[in-house]
């Protein structure tokens, strides 16, 4: 069963605790209001929901997977999702912080695990192909922060991605899990066309870490785009944030996303 989710209230209470409302710090790029839905799918016995947005209900859309950041299905994924179907494209993020343990708010979850990611990813996938609203031939893979690694790692290890678009992903050296590889040594394993953004006063990401990348991704022949922006550091889209917050590294960044989206998903 699907249920109505108005301005974000029901989704965000339930991860946040928190009513949505409107920024006035926010650039109207994203939606006034919100009209998700969210279902429900099982992953070895686990109850995942998945929060969606679609731009209508008479054609196969184009469609994103939207890897959440840390903060969960707060008011920021809400409207990142909004957005991406007012742009014309469905969109569909998963709740990776179903797996025991289950604290409150999602910040205090620990990392979700690589080998749990890429399930929830695979289970996501099938869900959007039994959707008669969804081409799933047009899918591209998007996230923000432990997101955007997310994003990378679901785009080498599900060839059904045709593009992928990282906002500083951070912790790609390593992998989260006891063995196994790190999304930065799975790179050479992505099929899809890669645009990225960072901020060239983060950290995690540094500038250094988003050159190896980069480099990495050119030794290996994988045709990527980045994009760094002097005064914006880590999460510098997160309005939610105030002092993150950076409007005009925003306003590019999401228009260029959308460009790139157009032409790879949509042309």
């Amino acid at each position: 069963m699907d249920y109505w989710c108005v301005d974000g209230v029901a989704v965000a209470n339930y991860r946040q605790g928190k009513n949505w409302s409107k920024t006035s710090l926010m650039p109207n790029i994203l939606g006034d209001i919100s009209m998700v839905k969210f279902t429900k799918v099982q992953v070895e016995g686990n109850e995942m929901r998945i929060v969606y947005s679609s731009p209508g209900e008479k054609a196969e859309y184009p469609t994103i997977v939207v890897m959440y950041h840390r903060g969960g299905f707060d008011e920021f994924t809400i409207k990142v999702c909004d957005d991406l179907a007012d742009a014309g494209f469905f969109s569909a993020a998963m709740d990776l912080y179903h797996w025991p343990p289950l604290l409150e708010p999602a910040s205090e979850n620990p990392f979700p695990v690589d080998p749990e990611i890429i399930k929830d990813i695979t289970a996501t996938v099938g869900w959007l192909s039994g959707r008669n609203d969804v081409d799933i031939k047009r899918l591209g893979i998007l996230g923000h922060c432990m997101g955007g690694r997310m994003a990378l790692l679901g785009a080498a290890t599900h060839d059904v991605f045709k593009v992928c678009v990282p906002y500083y992903p951070g912790n790609i050296f390593k992998p989260w899990s006891e063995d196994g590889p790190s999304p930065f040594e799975l790179l050479g394993d992505i099929r899809a066309r890669i645009l990225g953004f960072f901020g060239n006063d983060d950290q995690n990401p540094s500038p250094e870490d988003r050159d190896k990348i980069s480099a990495e991704l050119t030794r290996l022949g994988v045709q990527h785009e980045f994009h760094g922006y002097d005064g914006a550091g880590h999460a510098f889209q997160n309005f939610v944030v105030p002092e993150r917050f950076r409007p005009e590294a925003t306003v590019d960044s999401w228009s260029k996303t959308i460009s790139f989206l157009n032409q790879t998903l949509k042309g």
